[in-house]
Parts: structure tokens; C-alpha cells; sequence
């Protein structure tokens, strides 16, 4: 899935981040409201609440209305009122065959003006249209896999508690899990817990996601900065409602004129599953790619971990890491064509507006929210793009490393 952002802009990266959270935060569907004082169900320890939510009785349908917070911008730096950078309310349907579609709309009062912004899901593939610049971004979703490389198909179906502990057990021995708080989500009983890194989270302090305690649908999920209370990313329903839901409510088209930004890797199909090994290690890439990639043994204080090929077209790039978990750093190169610019120069269809930044004398751009840092620059006809959960300054010094 990185190969993905090896060539795509500043907007259409964070048009699709805005899409993954939508489609991740979903699940089966959905989000939460705030607790109103509505039924809370009875305490349950959180093997058993995860449990009775993956063998609760299918549902037909549900649909409602949520609230889309995203705080990774500031407002000053938003250009043409996209709701998935500046957040919106908007509706929501989930059909039981795996239909999914969101719809945000901006406030037209608000100072980032109007648009809406649509999400569909199926399954397999997921679409989301930003009417602010009438583009349509598409992509596969990856096939589940189990450990063992089994397709989740071939899985215990439905999880046994046995089993339910044990991915607990195994998770907890690299974050730390809160208990199943009872709550209750828009008038619903509601099961909440919260997870934080324990080593290498970088700037996230942690998630939280909320269940209903009767259906076991996914009905919150929120992003935490490290040291702050209120999250950076949340999606939550301020209505809820269960029922059949129309199949004609996923049949929506963008407009004919729509841009399509194809995001998918090479292939087109990201549930097929090959058994092509990798190419990996400095030498080995350095055969394949078009111009010497640049991967000094350390980055900002961190070492090199891995060297690998990238190629979702006709360019090859080079995807080197550093670090370990959150906190590491991700450098992606690829070369670019005499006659492409940079974001800035070309105005990136006025998207964002990114602060401008110096890389030992040549003109890049950098976008620091508090989970994370992206700084991009081209030279020498190669775009380099650092990016990785670490303060603004950490990611410049990566960036100015890069000889």
C-alpha cells in the first residue's frame, strides 16, 4: 500500500488519508456519538465484550448521520473547503453484503466554504469523490491474510473466545489495552476501549473505538497526539438506526468531466495474492531504479532498516526506512520528469496551501500536523518525500541528511 503514494501530489495524498480513515473507522460501518446519558450495557472483560461483538447476530442494515473531526490541518492552511480536510457532518449507510457510503458535507457557513465529499466501499475496491475538485480517487482494498499467510476465509469462523484471547494476548505484547468501558452511543449501549503504543508510537498517544454492545457494529473511532485529550481524528454518528437499506443508495456516479486518480498498485488488484518475492536491500533496488537512490546507513538519529522497490507504473522508486515502529522515518524516491514541478510551483489545484521550507538551499514543502510530519523536495530530477510520526524539526534534519 505505500507504493501507492510514490506518485501522487500533496492533495491526493491527503484525499486518500482522509478516505483510509473513513473506510478503516468503518469496518461493517460506522461511528459513535458522545455518551447523552442513554443505556449503558453491563461490565464485561474485554476478550468477552470483543467476542459476543464478533458472534452477535448479523444485522440487515444500518444508517444514520455522523460527524467528521480532522484537526491534522490548521485551518489557515485549507484551500477549497474539502471535508475531509476540514471536517464535516454528513449521513452514512452500511448495507449486510458490505456496501459501504459515506457522505460529508462542508458547513456552508463555516470559512472553508462548501463541497461535499462521497466514500463507497464494497469490499474489494473503494471510491472517493471530492467535489471541490471534481476528482474521483479509487483503489483496492488489500485481502485479509492470516498469519500463516491463510486467507481470513479459511479462518475460524466465528472466533472462539480461546481465540479471541490469545490475538488479545498477542497484541498487548505492543500496546496497552483499557478495559471494555460500558457507555452508550446515540441513545445505544456501547462497549469503548483504549489503546496506546508502548515503544516507538512517535507523536500518536493512542486510539479509542467504541462497539455497540448488542450488535457488535464498530461505532467510534478517534486518533489521539501524544499529551492531548481531545482527538485529532474522529468519526462518530449523532444518529443511528438499524434496518434494510435500498441497494440503490450505493448506485451514485461522479459527474462524467470527474478526474480519475487511480491508486492502486500495479495490477489494479490488490486481493491477489503472488508469490513474486520482494526486492529488497540497497544493491539490488539500485538495479532497478533509474537514479542512484540516496540511504545513508542513518537518518535524524535513526538506523536503516530496510532498502525496497516500489513500483506501481511504468517508474520504479526506492522506499527506504528508519527506526522502528511509529517512530521511525519513511523516505520515498522516485524520479521525475524535466517538465514536472513541485505542488507549490504548479499550485496543486489550490488543495492546501503548504508552508514553504529550505533543504539545503532548494525550495520543498512541508506539512506538520501533530501525528506526524511530510516534507517533499526534488533535486537533481529525483522527488524525495520523509515522512513519519516525528516533529516537524526531526523530519527537516532527515530531510537535509538525504547526500
Amino acid at each position: 500500500m505505500i507504493a501507492w503514494l510514490r506518485s501522487i501530489s500533496t492533495r491526493r495524498l491527503l484525499a486518500l488519508c482522509g478516505g483510509v480513515v473513513a473506510i478503516i473507522v468503518g469496518g461493517a460501518a460506522l461511528a459513535m456519538a458522545t455518551t447523552d446519558g442513554g443505556p449503558t450495557p453491563p461490565p464485561k472483560s474485554l476478550p468477552v465484550a470483543v467476542h459476543d461483538a464478533l458472534t452477535a447476530p448479523d444485522v440487515p442494515g444500518v444508517s444514520g448521520r455522523i460527524q467528521f473531526t480532522n484537526h491534522l490541518v490548521n485551518n489557515s492552511d485549507v484551500q477549497g473547503g474539502s471535508p475531509l480536510l476540514s471536517g464535516a457532518s454528513g449521513r452514512f449507510w452500511a448495507s449486510s453484503d458490505g456496501h459501504l457510503r459515506f457522505e460529508l458535507q462542508a458547513d456552508a457557513a463555516g470559512d472553508s466554504g462548501t463541497g461535499d465529499t462521497q466514500v463507497l466501499a464494497d469490499g474489494r475496491r473503494v471510491s472517493v469523490y471530492d467535489s471541490g475538485t471534481n476528482t474521483v480517487y479509487e483503489g483496492t482494498l488489500p485481502k485479509g491474510r492470516d498469519r500463516d499467510g491463510s486467507d481470513y476465509s479459511a479462518d475460524e469462523r466465528p472466533p472462539s473466545l480461546a481465540r479471541v484471547k490469545r490475538d488479545i494476548a498477542q497484541l498487548m505484547e505492543h500496546v496497552a489495552l483499557g478495559g471494555a468501558d460500558p457507555t452508550d452511543v446515540a441513545g445505544q449501549p456501547a462497549y469503548s476501549v483504549r489503546i496506546e503504543p508502548k515503544r516507538n508510537g512517535g507523536l500518536v498517544g493512542g486510539a479509542e473505538l467504541a462497539w455497540d454492545a448488542v450488535h457488535g457494529t464498530p461505532l467510534r473511532a478517534a486518533l489521539y497526539a501524544k499529551g492531548d485529550s481531545s482527538p485529532v481524528v474522529e468519526l462518530k454518528a449523532t444518529e443511528i438506526s438499524y434496518g434494510p437499506v435500498d441497494s440503490s443508495v450505493f448506485e451514485i456516479s461522479p459527474p462524467s468531466d470527474a478526474t480519475v486518480v487511480d491508486l492502486s498498485p500495479s495490477g489494479g488488484d490488490a486481493t491477489t495474492h503472488t508469490d513474486t518475492p520482494s526486492v529488497t536491500g540497497l544493491d539490488p533496488v539500485q538495479q532497478h531504479v533509474a537514479f542512484p537512490v540516496i540511504a545513508p546507513d542513518t537518518l535524524a538519529g535513526r538506523a536503516r532498516n530496510e532498502v525496497r522497490l516500489l513500483q506501481s507504473d511504468e517508474r520504479a522508486g526506492a522506499l527506504v526506512t528508519y527506526g522502528h515502529g511509529l517512530d521511525g522515518i519513511a523516505v520515498l524516491e522516485r524520479a521525475v520528469d524535466q517538465n514536472e514541478t513541485s505542488s507549490i510551483q504548479s499550485g496543486d489545484q489550490g488543495q492546501l496551501r503548504l508552508p514553504t521550507v529550505s533543504i539545503d538551499g532548494i525550495q520543498g514543502e512541508e506539512l506538520e500536523t501533530p501525528l506526524g510530519t511530510l516534507v517533499r523536495f526534488q533535486r537533481a530530477g529525483v522527488a524525495y518525500t520523509v515522512l513519519g510520526s516525528v516533529p516537524g524539526a526531526t523530519a527537516l534534519v532527515a530531510a537535509r541528511d538525504l547526500r
